[in-house]
């Protein structure tokens, strides 16, 4: 049974920090191109990074400079580290993950930015 379970989402004031991680079992996750995607009220889902299977990473503008994604491989989990929180960042966070075959999401976590 494939999983991906996201965590590390909170209530967070501007110009703070999160981590998320998204815990991945039942997939050789090395394979995979891992994702963060995000769901603000009202809108649509839209890519926050990527990471191939190689390492090879890349950002939306929007997050690009603040946001890092990283993966370990050894431990099947992939993670954001989120910096300069901004208002416009609160969204429900995903984790993704992709072979040519398959597409696996997890639930969700919430982040919201506040003060």
């Amino acid at each position: 049974q494939v999983q991906l379970v996201e965590s590390g989402g909170g209530l967070v004031q501007p110009g703070g920090s999160l981590r998320l991680s998204c815990s991945a079992s039942g997939i050789s996750f090395s394979m995979y191109a891992m994702g963060w995607y995000r769901q603000a009220p009202g809108k649509q889902r839209e890519l926050v990074a990527r990471i191939t299977s190689g390492g090879l990473t890349n950002y939306s503008d929007a997050v690009k400079g603040r946001f890092t994604i990283s993966r370990d491989n050894a431990k099947s989990n992939l993670y954001l580290q989120m910096n300069s929180l901004k208002p416009e960042d609160t969204a429900v966070y995903y984790c993704k993950g992709t072979t040519f075959r398959n597409e696996y999401w997890g639930q969700g976590t919430q982040v919201s930015v506040s003060s």
